[in-house]
């Protein structure tokens, strides 16, 4: 496991949360950096042989975990590498529950909204381009199975948890490009950015 920065001390610590929500995104970088160490001692606990994850995948996840810990957390209540570890176990614990799911096929039609006319629309249905027609239940199988494939190999970490928040899959609440982007600490733009290339990796998959 590569070797992580010295984390924080407690004064250095509310120092950087201060300057953080006093909008200051070099502070932010900061805490992430320096708490790094955290989430390689969470990820240790989930480490296994196994595991089709790799380690710098598990780190990258945790990683997501510990951003949204520093984003929400309230100075006022307790000390923030206790709320984070909680934050990176959560994150973690839905990778492993996604991964051990043995239908994907269902989450994909699963129903994540409702287009302008009232009718419940899926994942599938927003991906799948018009102008596609399936013409028999071996070729939407086939579809399935690549784009799953996609889903599970190819889409990083960060698209992955934006197309889960966004179109509420594995239980998640579908939210906003713009709760998305309050969440992970970035610009709304730069998630759209990220939705819709991710989104063209799934497209490719079935073509």
């Amino acid at each position: 496991m590569k070797t992580f920065m010295e984390p924080l001390s407690k004064e250095e610590e509310e120092y950087y949360l201060k300057r953080f929500k006093d909008g200051d995104k070099k502070a932010k970088e900061v805490l992430i950096e320096r708490n790094l160490r955290l989430v390689a001692h969470v990820v240790k606990k989930y480490v296994s042989t196994d595991m089709d994850r790799g380690l710098e995948d598990m780190i990258s996840v945790g990683t997501i975990g510990l951003i949204k810990a520093i984003t929400s957390f309230n100075m006022e209540k307790g000390k923030l590498s206790t709320y984070a570890a909680k934050c990176i176990d959560n994150e973690l614990l839905m990778m492993l529950r996604y991964d051990k799911k043995k239908s994907k096929e269902v989450s994909l039609y699963e129903p994540i909204g409702t287009d302008h006319e009232g009718n419940e629309i899926s994942l599938f249905d927003i991906i799948e381009s018009d102008e596609k027609s399936i013409e028999s239940q071996c070729e939407l199988q086939e579809d399935l199975i690549r784009l799953s494939d996609v889903i599970n190999k190819e889409l990083t970490p960060r698209e992955y948890e934006i197309i889960k928040m966004r179109y509420g899959l594995m239980g998640e609440e579908e939210v906003t490009q713009r709760e998305v982007a309050r969440i992970m600490g970035i610009s709304r733009s730069y998630v759209s950015r990220i939705e819709k290339r991710a989104l063209e990796k799934l497209k490719k998959a079935i073509e």
